[in-house]
């Protein structure tokens, strides 16, 4: 089973999002801030990462740059799911390795549709 860590500093974000996974097959844990994202990784490797942009602490910019310094952590695939919609934040989260970049409120089908794609 495909294991996907979500990432998000709204607690409705992170149930609603783990709805949508967990009722299309997906195993999932959560994590409130980059900082408790990397902890996670840290005691369970997941196959990707759903990440908010903006959170305290550490936000999804901070923790990519992070994952991708690490070779044992640099292959895992990020999807951002964000409410920031600039081509310049698409850009940002491109160049930090996001294979994907969803903007909020995104539906089921778009967020199953990244991640299918992102596990190709």
């Amino acid at each position: 089973m495909v294991q996907i860590l979500i990432v998000d500093d709204f607690k409705s974000e992170l149930e609603l999002i783990s709805e949508y996974l967990t009722s299309d097959g997906y195993s999932v844990i959560t994590a409130l801030n980059g900082q408790e994202a990397l902890a996670k990784i840290a005691e369970n490797k997941p196959d990707a990462i759903i990440t908010d942009w903006m959170m305290p602490e550490m936000g999804g910019l901070d923790l990519c740059r992070q994952l991708k310094k690490n070779p044992a952590t640099a292959n895992i695939p990020i999807i951002a799911c964000t409410a920031k919609d600039k081509d310049l934040d698409r850009l940002w989260a491109k160049k930090q390795g996001v294979k994907a970049y969803l903007v909020k409120p995104c539906s089921k089908e778009e967020l199953i549709n990244a991640v299918e794609s992102i596990n190709q």
